[in-house]
């Protein structure tokens, strides 16, 4: 600061000010307005001189001082108006600020019974009216001038004494306010701050708060506080709690400034320094603190000071139950939506943890509650300030560390063995919770990024114990599993054919398998459900080692069976193994480092996943024998509790007769849920091992290929994940790598399961997933398939499930040799041009009128241009020569494509279709379907020469399929012809128009008389085909058209053949029948165009009725085609 003398421009500012105010003190009604508007002059020059930094004399104060109190004097304190007093109490607390340093102990009084007076109302006693908000503001400001401690940089004297003067003065105040005869202003003074620190008026509230905690932590005497301390806490947990707002939640500087106020009191009333200093607690840290007797700190029969509390044992043991009472009643807070609010009740936390140590132990574990729940905060900053507070009141020089680390620990106890109760009251809010307060306990064992306060290692020894060998484990384990019971998951339906992209090494889709969720009966929401994964991860990552055990336990008990505690095992088994061994099942956490797993570790992992492998047909065998669980009781169905949530249900019948148990519905449920989680077991194992786990491949590859497999979606998908998470664990880029890789040890699985001693039905499916997913690098593996498939056709073909699988098998190898593309002359071969085109047919009349027009002039002799009487070369060399150009020079009518010897995989493809037509008879039509179309896909594959033979030779039978009474095998049947009109139309010729389309002209002659009697079909109108695309007839009449389309294109087409063609599916382009059949319409339409333009045109244009005359019988008004004609002739 500057000197303390006025500048003369100042004093003669305050002079202009004080002089007239001083005229105006006798306020009345006509001197009240300037009396005003003085003191708010005065009041906007003492803060410009403040904010300047400019100090004021002693006798500029007085001067200053003496109109204020002037107008106190000459007029009654109730009848100055509260605009008035409000300006000359901020005038006062401006002035106070200065004056402080210099002010007699009885004026320093006075000013703050006048302040208190107006606070509590005693100035208008028997008035009827308080004083407004903004009064008491500014005699509660003018209060903490009076009140605030100063510190040696705001003394105007500048005495380097480092702050020794501002300690005398404050001290001087201080003994002044704790005197006898103060006492009672000092108690009225708190009881009007407490009254006003429940204002809804904000700025009232807060500097009521402001001085509270001033005034209870440095002006009350110690024998006092204990007096006070219920009415303190009472008030401040009221304001923290927002009782009384109409708003819910209280604002958070409101709820810190409440929770120091209460800090103040309750360390200065029970803390553990004055409690010890008083005899009302014993600190024993020696063996001679155990005496009762030794030293006693007071005297019973000493006297009391006026309105003072002795702190004795009994009175600190209600004390201290009633405190947590009170303490109790905070717990909401922890879910407060503002941080300042949660830093607050964090440091209120920790100082009476820190402060309270032996005064207050039964406290201490809820406030260490409260700190924990806190550290699990959103806010960051929040979460970190809890954090260093907990690791410094753990650090190794705290003195309440070991009680601390009891109460953690005990609290860690309480909560695990309270979830099962929690869980079977569906108390979601508080699952959650208790999770959260393990999982933070958990959290403490290691250091924080960006504390300086390092990690706890004692917590890691004690939650080990709380896991290892003597932790009761048998005890607590078997209550939890029985609350633990998961039902049917709601899985989400995903893309399957982006899965089944990115399983066949499509690196473009960005797309990973995750592990599908699972849901508990008793936990309802998403939140509490991941706090309770959280929490085991949090366990098994933090006990380590020991572990093991625990988790060896649940796995045993879940491989006991696959009953809904079986199912439960296995889960927390997985989830504490997911974080003892560092590993995350979501595909999309990336890893902070190198991770060092111990040998114990990975001998537990290998051994976990063998014994997966070994046991997974077992599941099987306990499906079909029923669960291993015991049946409930009748009298279990008669629960005495129902949680019901949504309508009540009314019924009107009698519930005599019991309801049906769900025991058979959760019977198939558990089987597959306990499939599921072996596959995510099964990839922990993985990521553990990493890539000392692909020996492991040959027990474990097939029961998860098995499970993509599996008719239920939540384990395909969980098969998919733990794929996938395997193939990362072990360094593969893609699945498919991986099973590539590792094709022998899956093709010798199963191969060993389809032996007569061990017969597995869904094996042929694992193989054909393992085809195709795979994808186009199988081929170099096909021949092994195959081989593995025509062995087991032969020692099977009687039954049909094996036949039926094993041709699935086949049909995949073709269909991946089709998308290899290993075949160029079959894409020259469908790449040929169209036959009969415009061009064509303008190229071969310009030919034939060429030729016409010369028809009939002599060709000229070409003569010798040598003499060929004698031989012009050697005897025999000539014959040489023309036996070398003979076979250089293609005849015509010769294939050269014949000549080429086949591929691998064309040979593979002939002797998979030379061995396949046998089952063209088969008796099951399913088996049938698979054969027409392994066919169709192995026609593009296979070059003529290897082709057509087995065409013409399976003719007969692939007619005859045409005739099946079952749909989806004529489908099949026509998907062939399809492909053979398109692939080798010339050979088909004949084949299309005399034998397949007059079977086609009287299978839509018997479809339309079927379709006059369904009641699905469109009857109205003269419309083909029915409103859905799931019926037998949609599909015969759109395999037929698409049929003929493909023959239109390629195959030499009829005159009579096309008539026929155009007349009968005309009735396809009405605007009523099915969308599908009238796009399969216009394709077959156009490409008819392309063969005779003018005979589409005049057959569609004559069913308009826009050509009369020869064809007027073609017109059908009761169809509308306008709008397809027009598209199809490009109107």
């Amino acid at each position: 600061m500057e000197n303390s003398g006025s500048t003369p421009s100042t004093f003669q500012r305050l002079k202009v000010i004080c002089v007239p105010l001083l005229g105006n003190a006798l306020l009345t009604p006509t001197t009240q307005s300037s009396a005003l508007n003085l003191l708010v002059q005065l009041r906007d020059t003492l803060r410009l001189t403040q904010t300047s930094g400019e100090a004021l004399s002693p006798q500029t104060i007085s001067y200053i001082f003496f109109p204020l109190s002037t107008i106190l004097r000459r007029n009654e304190l109730s009848y100055i108006p509260d605009r008035i007093l409000e300006n000359l109490l901020d005038v006062l607390s401006l002035l106070c600020d200065s004056w402080w340093w210099t002010m007699d102990a009885s004026v320093w009084e006075q000013v703050f019974m006048l302040c208190s007076a107006i606070l509590g109302g005693i100035d208008r006693k028997g008035k009827g009216k308080d004083r407004d908000d903004e009064t008491k503001v500014a005699s509660i400001n003018c209060l903490w001038s009076l009140l605030r401690p100063r510190t040696a940089e705001e003394d105007p004297t500048n005495l380097l004494d480092g702050g020794e003067h501002a300690r005398a003065v404050f001290a001087a105040f201080k003994s002044r306010a704790q005197s006898a005869k103060f006492m009672p202003m000092l108690g009225q003074t708190l009881d009007s701050l407490l009254g006003n620190a429940g204002s809804p008026h904000i700025p009232l509230q807060r500097i009521s708060m402001k001085v509270l905690s001033t005034v209870v932590a440095e002006y009350l005497p110690d024998g006092f506080v204990p007096s006070v301390l219920p009415g303190i806490v009472s008030t401040m947990s009221k304001v923290s709690l927002g009782t009384g707002t109409s708003k819910g939640w209280a604002n958070g500087d409101i709820v810190a400034a409440a929770l120091h106020v209460m800090l103040c009191a309750i360390v200065r009333a029970v803390g553990d320094d004055v409690c010890l200093r008083e005899g009302a607690v014993n600190s024993i840290n020696e063996l001679e603190d155990l005496l009762v007797d030794r030293n006693p700190s007071i005297v019973e029969d000493q006297p009391l000071p006026p309105y003072a509390t002795r702190r004795t044992p009994s009175w600190l043991r209600a004390t201290a139950s009633q405190l947590h009472i009170a303490l109790n009643s905070l717990s909401v807070l922890v879910k407060h939506p503002t941080p300042v609010a949660l830093r607050g009740l964090a440091t209120f936390s920790a100082e009476v943890l820190s402060t309270t140590t032996l005064t207050m132990a039964q406290s201490q574990p809820l406030l260490l509650s409260f700190l924990l729940s806190i550290r699990t905060s959103p806010f960051e900053g929040v979460s970190a300030h809890a954090d260093s507070l907990l690791r410094r009141m753990l650090s190794s020089h705290s003195p309440g560390r070991q009680a601390i680390m009891r109460a953690l620990f005990q609290i860690a106890q309480d909560n695990l063995a309270a979830l099962p109760r929690l869980l079977l009251s569906h108390a979601d809010a508080k699952v959650e919770h208790a999770s959260e307060i393990l999982e933070s306990v958990c959290s403490l064992a290691n250091s924080r990024p960006g504390s300086s306060y390092p990690g706890v290692p004692a917590i890691s020894a004690g939650v080990g114990k709380l896991l290892g060998p003597n932790s009761n484990v048998e005890k607590w384990g078997w209550s939890l599993l029985s609350t633990l019971e998961f039902e049917n998951p709601t899985t989400v339906a995903t893309p399957a054919s982006v899965i089944q992209l990115m399983l066949e090494n499509d690196l473009a889709v960005p797309y990973q398998a995750s592990l599908p969720e699972l849901t508990l009966r008793h936990v309802s929401s998403r939140e509490a459900y991941q706090a309770l994964e959280r929490m085991f991860r949090a366990l098994g990552a933090t006990a380590g080692e020991d572990c093991l055990f625990s988790v060896e336990w649940f796995v045993d008990v879940g491989h006991s069976g696959t009953g809904r505690r079986a199912v439960a095992a296995l889960w927390v088994a997985c989830r504490l193994l997911e974080g003892l061994g560092k590993v995350s099942l979501d595909p999309h956490a990336s890893m902070s480092g190198p991770i060092t797993r111990t040998k114990r570790l990975e001998k537990f992992a290998r051994n976990l996943a063998r014994r997966i492998g070994e046991t997974w047909d077992d599941i099987d065998r306990e499906e079909l024998s029923g669960d291993s669980e015991p049946q409930p009781d009748a009298d279990e169905n008669n629960v005495v509790v129902e949680h019901v949530q949504g309508l009540s249900v009314i019924r009107g019948f009698s519930t005599t007769e019991p309801m049906q148990s769900s025991v058979p519905l959760q019977s198939t449920i558990q089987p597959m849920l306990h499939r599921g989680i072996s596959l995510q077991l099964l990839s922990i194992t993985a990521g553990i091992l990493e890539a000392r786990f692909l020996p492991l491949l040959l027990h474990t590859l097939y029961p998860v290929l098995h499970g993509v497999v599996s008719d239920s979606l939540f384990v395909s998908t969980s098969a998919l994940a733990a794929l996938n998470s395997i193939a990362t664990s072990t360094s593969f880029a893609t699945p498919a790598n991986l099973l590539l890789s590792n094709f022998d040890y899956a093709l010798d699985a199963v191969s060993r399961r389809l032996t007569r001693r061990w017969l597995d039905v869904d094996a042929t499916k694992v193989l054909a997933v393992l085809v195709r997913l795979v994808g186009r690098d199988v081929v170099q593996k096909a021949g092994d398939v195959v081989e593995e498939c025509f062995d087991r056709l032969d020692e099977y073909h009687g039954y049909e499930v094996i036949v039926d699988g094993l041709l699935e098998v086949l049909r995949e190898v073709v269909k991946v040799i089709e998308e290899d593309d290993v075949n160029p002359l079959s894409g020259a071969r469908s790449a040929s041009p169209l036959l009969s085109t415009a061009g064509n047919v303008a190229e071969g009349l310009d030919a034939f009128a060429e030729w016409y027009a010369h028809r009939s002039e002599p060709k000229e002799d070409k003569e010798p241009l040598r003499d060929g009487s004698y031989p012009r070369e050697a005897w025999g060399k000539a014959e040489e020569d023309a036996d070398a150009d003979t076979s250089d020079v293609a005849q015509p009518g010769d294939n050269s494509a014949a000549e080429i010897p086949p591929t691998p995989s064309q040979a593979l493809t002939q002797q998979i279709v030379a061995r396949s037509l046998f089952f063209l008879t088969h008796g099951s039509p399913p088996i049938r379907a698979r054969i027409l179309l392994l066919l169709a896909h192995a026609v593009p594959v296979l070059p003529e020469s290897a082709l057509l033979p087995s065409v013409h030779q399976a003719w007969p039978f692939v007619l005859n399929r045409l005739g099946d009474a079952e749909t989806f095998v004529v489908g099949a049947a026509a998907t062939l012809i399809a492909a053979l009109a398109t692939h080798v139309g010339d050979f088909m010729h004949r084949r299309i128009w005399d034998d397949v389309w007059p079977r086609f002209r009287r299978l839509l002659r018997d479809l339309e008389r079927a379709d006059a009697s369904n009641a699905l079909a469109h009857r109205g109108g003269g419309t083909v085909g029915t409103g859905s695309a799931y019926t037998h007839s949609h599909r015969l009449y759109k395999a037929i058209i698409q049929t003929l389309t493909a023959a239109a294109r390629r195959v030499q087409a009829q005159d009579a053949a096309n008539w026929e063609v155009i007349v009968l599916f005309r009735r396809f382009l009405d605007r009523r029948t099915h969308e599908e059949l009238q796009a399969c319409a216009r394709e077959l339409y156009e490409a008819l165009c392309r063969n005779n333009e003018d005979a589409v045109w005049l057959g569609l244009s004559g069913t308009l009725g826009w050509v009369e005359g020869c064809v007027a019988f073609l017109q059908e008004p009761k169809w509308d085609l306008e709008e397809n004609v027009r598209a199809i002739l490009r109107l």
